[in-house]
């Protein structure tokens, strides 16, 4: 089946390098996450899991997460 670029939805992800090495991956729209050797690995993995995520819960698209950073005092 052949996905045209009109039948895609754009999501948010986030990427971080994970302590045991690779990196992580995070949709903040769905909750989903993922993992993968390489940021492109955790992405396809991320982008897979998210796709089987939304089969069973239909997404209703309304306005785009804001991703942003914050401060908190240092913790020891």
């Amino acid at each position: 089946m052949s996905t045209d670029a009109h039948d895609r939805v754009e999501l948010t992800a986030v990427l971080w390098a994970a302590p045991e090495g690779g990196f992580s991956a995070l949709n903040p729209e769905t909750g989903t996450t993922s993992e993968g050797e390489t940021q492109a690995e955790a992405l396809r993995n991320l982008a897979e899991a998210t796709a089987l995520y939304l089969e069973e819960f239909p997404l209703s698209l309304g306005e785009r997460p804001i991703i942003t950073t914050f401060h908190i005092a240092d913790v020891a």
